[in-house]
């Protein structure tokens, strides 16, 4: 169904009036298409990946090859969801914004994901993704630890649907 404004009452989670091209550090968090598990399991409080989950890795990071003024900081995929740092650094060029630069890793890493799947155009990832700016070094150190631990505190993860659980906040 074609996107009605009258019947869908979509809302932005972007903050209001921010510059999204802007130089700065971004906490991203991308959950797969109905938060379903399809990048492998926790074990031992670390992240198993499988192919799948490998191939989002791997087009997460690469990203920096595609985007020359970004960098790539913590990351992690968990069974349905990716966390990571994106740093934007200025640039004389046109800058990508990070909602183009999110885009693009979503339509390129889901293409990858479905033909290892063998199937075309199912969803993988969800509609939207979640940021957080990042505004000074020791916010960016919490962030960091976070994404290390998630794995770690997966019980307590609002991701985690296999458990019932309250969810860790930063």
């Amino acid at each position: 169904m074609k996107y009605n404004p009258d019947f869908h009452h979509r809302q932005s989670i972007r903050l209001n009036g921010y510059d999204y091209s802007r130089s700065g550090a971004y906490f991203i968090t991308i959950c797969t298409h109905d938060r379903e598990y399809l990048f492998g399991e926790i074990v031992n409080e670390a992240i198993e990946l499988n192919t799948l989950g490998e191939l989002a890795r791997s087009h997460w990071q690469q990203l920096s090859q595609h985007h020359p003024n970004i960098i790539i900081d913590e990351s992690i995929v968990m069974p349905n969801h990716l966390h990571g740092i994106i740093i934007l650094e200025s640039s004389t060029g046109s800058t990508k914004s990070i909602s183009e630069i999110i885009r693009g890793f979503k339509t390129f890493s889901a293409k990858a994901i479905n033909k290892e799947r063998g199937l075309r155009g199912i969803p993988v990832w969800q509609r939207n993704y979640y940021d957080r700016i990042i505004r000074n070094e020791l916010e960016l150190d919490r962030v960091r630890q976070y994404i290390m631990n998630n794995p770690r505190n997966w019980d307590a993860d609002k991701n985690n649907q296999n458990q019932p659980s309250t969810p860790t906040d930063l």
